[in-house]
């Protein structure tokens, strides 16, 4: 299953950078004159600052969003080089350095918090993933996430759903249709909802959340692209796969609901395609950083 980009005049870069410069208004002041007010400690010259992991494992994630909230603080300006330790998607381990920066202290000081806020969070979202993809590694399912993320914040967690192994299935509503319960009961039945988001599909794929057994096999004579068994029992889903490996016309099978680590290999091995996880966009602790000045 493959993701269809957002148009092209949706660029998620250019909506980052507004963000950005809005989280810098929130963390500086809409009314501070220039960055010497929002840092009353005076301090000159140049520094080099190391961001290293504070405790625990983790995915590391974070580059091309860390390089926007620089930019929003005009690091590159006075920053001749910014030193990476590690790749996105790299594991990373307690007191490892993830990068250094180099400029002058008081804009790198200034857009520490912000840089790390996105880094620490990015970066929990891409390990949450990670715990998952190797959970059911050897198996033929992949790890999907959904569109349950953080308001604001879509398209860089799926980006870091990617970094941490998992894959992506669609951004919004406007790439993929998806039939849940309510559009169902507004239809009239399960069959009139696919045929109805087929109508106004176009070149997009059309999935169908089912809920029962007898959903499923009136879901799979009626051909959407996807079928999501939502929280299915390991039998269920078994006699699922089965069914749906006879029929003419395969359809893409994936599971969904309470999933945990616990129970997620025992869910991939039943012959489902995909898994999808809000948690990992939604239920995560963010990754401990912190940055320190270095004076050697």
């Amino acid at each position: 299953m493959k993701c269809v980009s957002a148009p092209r005049d949706r660029s998620p870069w250019r909506r980052t950078r507004r963000r950005t410069r809005r989280r810098r208004i929130e963390d500086v002041g809409a009314i501070v004159r220039c960055v010497r007010d929002a840092v009353p400690i005076v301090i000159g010259g140049r520094r080099t600052a190391r961001v290293r992991v504070a405790e625990g494992h983790a995915a590391r994630l974070g580059r091309h969003r860390r390089a926007r909230a620089e930019d929003a603080e005009r690091v590159r300006r006075f920053a001749p080089f910014l030193v990476r330790h590690a790749d996105d998607g790299d594991r990373v381990t307690a007191n490892q350095t993830l990068f250094e920066i180099a400029g002058l202290a008081r804009p790198v000081l200034t857009g520490e918090r912000n840089a790390l806020n996105f880094l620490q969070l990015l970066s929990a979202t891409a390990t949450a993933t990670r715990g998952y993809v190797d959970a059911i590694a050897g198996t033929s399912a992949a790890i999907l996430d959904t569109r349950k993320t953080i308001p604001g914040l879509r398209t860089a967690q799926k980006y870091a759903v990617l970094c941490g192994g998992g894959q992506i299935c669609r951004i919004g509503l406007f790439d993929q249709v998806l039939i849940k319960e309510n559009h169902i009961a507004v239809a009239g039945s399960l069959t009139a909802a696919i045929e109805a988001g087929r109508r106004v599909a176009g070149s997009r794929k059309v999935e169908v959340e089912v809920e029962t057994p007898q959903e499923f096999a009136e879901a799979l004579r009626a051909a959407p692209d996807i079928i999501m068994l939502d929280e299915f029992g390991l039998g269920d889903m078994r006699a699922a796969v089965a069914l749906n490996n006879e029929n003419g016309r395969r359809v893409t099978l994936e599971a969904s609901g309470m999933v945990t680590l616990a129970n997620v290999r025992k869910i991939a091995e039943t012959g489902i395609d995909y898994i999808s996880i809000g948690g990992i966009t939604k239920h995560i602790r963010a990754v401990d950083l912190s940055m320190r000045l270095a004076f050697d």
